[in-house]
């Protein structure tokens, strides 16, 4: 019995060896034979699907991933554990990445300490508190969450670079908030609105503007024109870039609501147009803050905005889009977090293309984000 398994290891041992040895003979062989290494990066970079070249072949796949290759965009979330539903917060919440090339997850380093994020209270069964965050300029921006005593848990932003895997500090916010308007034009941050540990009138009203592009260690939020009331601290807004303009309203899904219109330009608040509100039935978003898209949450329908009509347009409508909770837009690709989980939308090709994103076993998403894909270790790459 013993001379058996010791065959038995001895032969897993020297097919393994023989799989690395392929391995190494198949990176030592140039990207594509008669070409210089450099002559054949490049070819390889012009081609839009990394996932091609994934499949072909190791060295291909080293490619992919090296610095020097574009880097491809990925999913970054932040996902909740089913515990949190209990009310424990704080652990319960991680920040994610997902590969779509090798199909994995990989959990971010933790941010700097901070206060725990809250997603369930006691008082609050029946609905989640917000943690608000935004992408730009290839980073993710975590803003706004609530504490256990119901207290705004971030004084200052909260930034991931994937590129360095690092998370640095922007500069403290005048005044820490909570169910606030968050979105952002033409690389600066916007927050609007809001409230503190108690309502305050005056933050209610508020507007800040934060340029990340010069964010430094002296850099401040710059005070902007202010709404003309407080009726848009009712609870978490997406403010949308678009055109040169963010635009935002005050209450989610079908219920009678406000609608407001930031111009960057102008530094003033105007009304929201009539079509533009009637349709804003579900979360908003922005492709290069040029088109905007709304999912319809109860009907699960894609729609898009026609400014020269002041009306929506319906893409098409999917089952699987109801209980729409937040939407982003990159690259002619929506991203869908709804009752069902994480789905991708292709919108280029008609009709368009869904597919669903498989979440780590025991998490929920909260939010997610569209960015360039982090550096990822050898165990990805194999």
């Amino acid at each position: 019995m013993a001379t058996t398994t010791t065959t038995t290891t001895a032969a897993k041992r020297h097919k393994l060896l023989h799989h690395h040895q392929e391995e190494e003979d198949e990176e030592q062989q140039p990207l594509i034979p008669g070409l210089p290494d450099h002559i054949a990066q490049i070819c390889l970079s012009s081609i839009n699907n990394p996932s091609l070249l994934f499949r072909v072949c190791h060295s291909w796949r080293h490619l992919i991933y090296s610095p020097s290759f574009p880097p491809f965009l990925s999913l970054y979330a932040i996902l909740s554990s089913h515990s949190s539903h209990s009310g424990d917060g704080g652990d319960s919440v991680q920040f994610h990445n997902f590969d779509p090339i090798s199909q994995t997850w990989q959990t971010l380093p933790p941010p700097p300490s901070y206060s725990p994020l809250l997603l369930r209270h006691p008082s609050f069964l029946s609905r989640n508190l917000s943690i608000q965050s935004i992408s730009l300029a290839g980073s993710l921006i975590l803003l706004a969450a609530t504490t256990y005593n119901l207290s705004p848990a971030l004084s200052r932003p909260f930034i991931f670079n994937p590129l360095s895997r690092c998370w640095s500090l922007g500069p403290p916010l005048p005044t820490p908030r909570r169910w606030c308007a968050l979105g952002s034009s033409r690389g600066a941050v916007y927050v609007a609105s809001g409230f503190g540990s108690i309502f305050s009138g005056d933050v209610a009203r508020s507007l800040q503007k934060w340029e990340l592009a010069a964010a430094s260690g002296g850099d401040e939020w710059e005070k902007k024109a202010e709404l003309k009331h407080g009726r848009f601290s009712r609870e978490a807004i997406d403010a949308v870039g678009w055109r040169g303009k963010f635009c935002m309203v005050n209450v989610k899904g079908d219920a009678a609501k406000e609608g407001a219109v930031y111009d960057v330009e102008e530094d003033a608040w105007k009304e929201m147009p009539e079509g533009m509100l009637s349709g804003w039935r579900g979360p908003v978003a922005a492709m290069a803050e040029e088109e905007m898209y709304v999912v319809d949450e109860v009907k699960g329908a894609v729609r898009r905005y026609l400014p020269e009509e002041d009306s929506w347009e319906e893409v098409f409508e999917c089952e699987r889009l109801k209980g729409a909770e937040q939407l982003v837009a990159e690259k002619g690709k929506l991203c869908v977090v709804s009752a069902a989980g994480i789905s991708v939308v292709d919108i280029t090709v008609a009709p368009p293309r869904v597919w669903v994103v498989e979440l780590p076993d025991g998490f929920e998403a909260v939010a997610v984000h569209i960015l360039p894909r982090m550096p990822v270790t050898d165990s990805v790459k194999a």
